[in-house]
């Protein structure tokens, strides 16, 4: 009888889990617990043996009648109903166990072997030892006089060496040593060390880490690099040993320049950028810094002269998309495949084809596949400059030049998953510590939820590394704010400890205010963590109160139509996207239905609008006075924010189509170009002009597309390409990718083969100008940005809501004669949508009388058909021309 799977968790030094339906009569049974050094462990003529030494029989296992405990189950929810085992030994033989195969067997009422069983072990780990390994400083630190010290925690090792790489040689071409092995002396907290000596400044190093790993069930001797590197060499073969307090690392463009001040977070308006994209095709950078950190660094190119352009006009924060250390970039220019795209149709297979054909071999990936957290990505430095710490310096350079343009940096980070596990090539942390840092389901199998080999941040050492990683980059390259991939996959504990540590530091001690530093995510509730399942997840709505923000899908969903995963494209169109007014064919749905779907998703439009608050009540369209709580979306709550920082405002990301595309598939084919920069503008209003932080991918206001693909990640540069001098939007260069499109090929070649549906660059210039003009309105009128809950209840309302409401219209009135003055020159705002293709003339509920006029910024602005807004003071009416948004000035009433 050999060991079955990973059946029990060993939760505590004191208490395994056992399943319940394994034991149904739990009184006629017995448990013991088994170690073997080596491994092997099997029942063989009813006795326990094990692999090239005796099996070691731990202790036997009692049965406790009261079962886990709340305090157990905190982190560990599905183990609820398990039987609680009671493990009566002292720590030395718990710890001698650890080091080897651990097994759990329970015996029949006569004593005979029944079933023998591995056992998952983070818990009993976590007890034992992190709480002391919090003390340590992990990976490699330098003393005041540069000496280094490196550390690693790997409890379950039973030997770890040192294998240090230095060269005598300092200068480009040098030839380094043959690697020493070093030993390493393990302290009681299971963190291994070793001092060296100032010479080991910039030295290579790896781990040889002997360890049992339960994934091939022997004892291993991996090597291994470092999980808190902080420098590496090209492709991440070595870690090296780089002193980030060095002050030749510091640049003086990063040094001498601060990020600018965001007031409060509801003022941001944060740009989504993939860094290669940014400059790939940019032929106004120096052709070897394309596609490189040292493109920021081109003033005058066409990509900062756009991003100057953005500042300029509201846009304040970068997101860039994850630039840590990737496991899927060749790093080596040398080894990188580049596509040879032919010049083929607007709908041809050829170009996907060729960029297929190199996809996994290119400079090119989205990069949400972590190899090592703390460093940057290799791919993305200048060839000359993609070893140890003159990446960092390339990448400070980077930080520096967008600060210096007017944006602060988010980076955004994937904690929640890793490109590998086991003994995989690129698998660092469970070659460490195995079957510890990731999530196991109940057989011990590594969960995948993610697409990826999921991590487990409910274990204590994995939201350590994850902490110590934001507070590194923090303080290290002074970025200003994180993004949290699939942040729902994460508990609402592990961001508040992100949040601790961030708001322990200090510009006097660390260089950084920490309580300035932005936090969000998206907080998706899927996989085998949904509904709480192990943890209270950092979800939607779970987070209020925290000033975490997550993506707002309520407003994405309700503006675009359908969602972006239906396999329909061309059904489900929303407020943005013609329903109800511009009916595209697809649709089986009658008028009336199409318009009681249309009233109901400007219902969700209006409470985005206003901060998509859970307490905020308005009329909704069925005549009822709702809460954000009480009103509906896709059967949960529709509001779920505390305070309007909560909810991040967005229509389009990286991920799905771009919101051009998505107008492209919903729009009828025959929808003039005019009228679909119109409806792009529409769109991006209503993340604009609401009270939540703004949120665009970068292009969008380009009327970016990539040609339908909807999932572009490895799609390479030609479907990604970004044209910032804004000849072409990439409309039309092939069918995108098979993998993800082929089953809507034959769709898209009409689509992508019809000429008019190709913006001109007058097209892409006038939707642009027409963006500016948003990012200048949102930061002229503080009302648009009230930042609280309170001010919101008190100021915000929609007029004309309700039964009664007009189909295409939303009408938002910022009342600032109600509560203490936000602008001492406004009494007040009215901004109007107007999605329908015609002009709307109405009589607006409770402002007849008052004084309106459109705002001089539109007056003066890229879209002169606005001019034709009209208002009627005796009788407030209001007249807005078709698929047009304005903004109306209240002046101050005379004291």
């Amino acid at each position: 009888m050999d060991a079955v799977d990973f059946l029990a968790h060993w939760v505590d030094r004191a208490t395994i889990a056992w399943p319940a339906d394994l034991a149904p009569d739990p009184t006629a049974v017995t448990w013991e617990l088994w170690a073997a050094p080596a491994g092997g462990l099997s029942v063989v003529d009813g006795v326990v043996a094990a692999r090239r030494a005796p099996a070691v029989r731990i202790a036997g296992l009692a049965l406790d009648p009261s079962g886990l405990t709340v305090r157990q189950l905190e982190v560990r929810g599905h183990l609820a109903g398990y039987l609680a085992l009671r493990v009566a030994a002292d720590r030395a033989d718990i710890e001698r166990a650890l080091l080897g195969q651990v097994a759990v067997l329970q015996r029949g009422p006569g004593g005979e072997p029944r079933l023998l069983t591995g056992v998952q072990l983070p818990g009993v780990l976590d007890d034992l030892y992190a709480d002391a390994a919090r003390a340590s400083t992990l990976g490699p630190s330098f003393g005041r006089d540069g000496v280094p010290t490196v550390r690693l925690w790997a409890p379950t090792a039973t030997g770890v060496r040192l294998l240090l790489e230095q060269t005598s040689a300092a200068a480009p071409g040098r030839r380094w040593h043959a690697p020493v092995s070093l030993p390493m002396a393990r302290g009681l907290d299971g963190v291994w060390s070793v001092t060296g000596e100032p010479g080991w400044r910039d030295a290579r190093y790896r781990f040889a880490v002997t360890v049992y790993a339960p994934s091939v069930g022997a004892v291993v001797t991996s090597k291994v690099t470092d999980p808190y590197s902080v420098g590496l060499t090209v492709n991440s073969t070595r870690s090296v040993l780089v002193d980030l307090a060095d002050p030749a690392l510091a640049p003086a463009g990063w040094t001498d320049t601060r990020a600018p001040r965001v007031e409060r977070r509801v003022d941001r308006a944060i740009y989504e950028l993939h860094i290669r994209d940014f400059s790939a095709h940019d032929e106004t950078v120096p052709e070897e810094l394309r596609g490189t950190y040292s493109a920021f660094t081109v003033p005058d190119s066409d990509g900062m002269t756009r991003l100057a352009e953005l500042a300029a006009a509201g846009m304040n924060t970068v997101h860039l998309l994850p630039c840590f250390d990737i496991a899927t970039i060749e790093e080596d220019r040398a080894r990188q495949r580049v596509a040879v795209v032919p010049e083929a149709g607007p709908a041809d297979e050829a170009q996907q084809a060729a960029v297929v054909a190199v996809a996994d071999h290119d400079a090119y990936n989205w990069g949400y596949d972590p190899f090592h957290y703390s460093t940057p990505e290799g791919s993305y430095a200048p060839a000359d400059r993609q070893e140890g710490g003159a990446r960092t310096v390339a990448f400070r350079e980077m930080v520096g030049a967008l600060h210096r343009a007017g944006y602060q940096v988010v980076l955004d980070q994937v904690f929640n998953h890793t490109a590998d596990s086991g003994q995989g090539r690129v698998s660092v942390l469970d070659r460490i510590v195995p079957g510890y840092y990731h999530r196991l389901d109940a057989r011990g199998a590594v969960e995948n939820s993610t697409c990826c080999h999921n991590t487990a941040t409910e274990h204590a050492m994995m939201e350590r590394l994850m902490v110590d990683s934001v507070v590194t980059w923090a303080t290290a390259y002074r970025v200003d704010g994180f993004r949290f991939d699939l942040m729902g996959h994460h508990s609402g504990a592990n961001l508040l400890a992100v949040r601790n540590a961030l708001d322990a530091l200090t510009l006097e001690a660390d260089g950084v205010d920490g309580r300035a530093v932005l936090l969000y995510g998206e907080g998706w509730d899927f996989g085998e963590v949904a509904g709480n399942a192990r943890f209270r997840q950092a979800t939607q709505g779970q987070l209020a109160g925290t000033h975490i923000a997550t993506f707002n899908d309520r407003l994405r969903d309700a503006v675009l139509g359908g969602s972006p995963f239906d396999s329909d494209k061309v059904a489900g169109q929303g407020f943005g996207t013609g329903l109800f007014s511009d009916p595209n064919g697809a649709s089986t749905a009658t008028p009336e239905q199409q318009r009681a779907d249309l009233l109901h998703r400007q219902d969700l439009i209006r409470l985005s609008l206003a901060g998509n608050l859970r307490d905020y009540a308005f009329e909704t369209r069925d005549g009822r006075v709702q809460s954000g709580a009480e009103l509906g979306y896709n059967g949960l709550p529709a509001g779920y924010a505390e305070e309007p920082d909560e909810a991040l405002a967005y229509v389009d990301a990286h991920d799905n189509e771009t919101l051009f595309d998505i107008g492209i598939w919903k729009l009828p084919v025959g929808t003039p170009m005019a009228a679909r920069i119109r409806m792009n503008t529409l769109a991006l209003a209503t993340v604009a002009l609401g009270q939540s932080p703004l949120f665009w991918h970068a292009g969008t206001d380009l009327l970016r597309s990539k040609s339908l693909d909807r999932d572009s990640f490895n799609s390479g540069d030609h479907f990604n390409r970004l044209d910032w001098a804004m000849r072409r939007n990439n409309f039309g260069v092939g069918l995108p990718p098979a993998s993800h499109n082929a089953a809507q090929w034959a769709a898209m070649r009409p689509l992508l083969a019809d000429p008019a549906l190709t913006p001109s660059p007058a097209d892409i210039a006038e939707a642009h100008a027409r963006a500016l003009d948003l990012l200048r309105l949102r930061r002229a009128y503080p009302l648009l940005r009230l930042g609280s809950a309170r001010r919101i209840r008190a100021k915000v309302s929609f007029p004309n809501a309700g039964p009664g409401q007009s189909a295409g219209l939303i009408l938002l009135r910022i009342d600032d004669t109600r509560g203490r003055d936000v602008d001492p020159d406004l009494d007040g705002l009215l901004v109007a949508f107007n999605a329908s293709p015609e002009t709307i003339v109405e009589e607006v509920d409770g402002m007849a009388g008052l004084r309106l006029s459109l705002a001089p910024l539109l007056l003066a602005g890229g879209d002169p058909v606005l001019t034709r807004t009209t208002w009627d003071a005796p009788s407030g009416t209001l007249s807005i021309p078709g698929r047009s948004v304005a903004v109306l000035v209240q002046p101050s009433a005379p004291a």
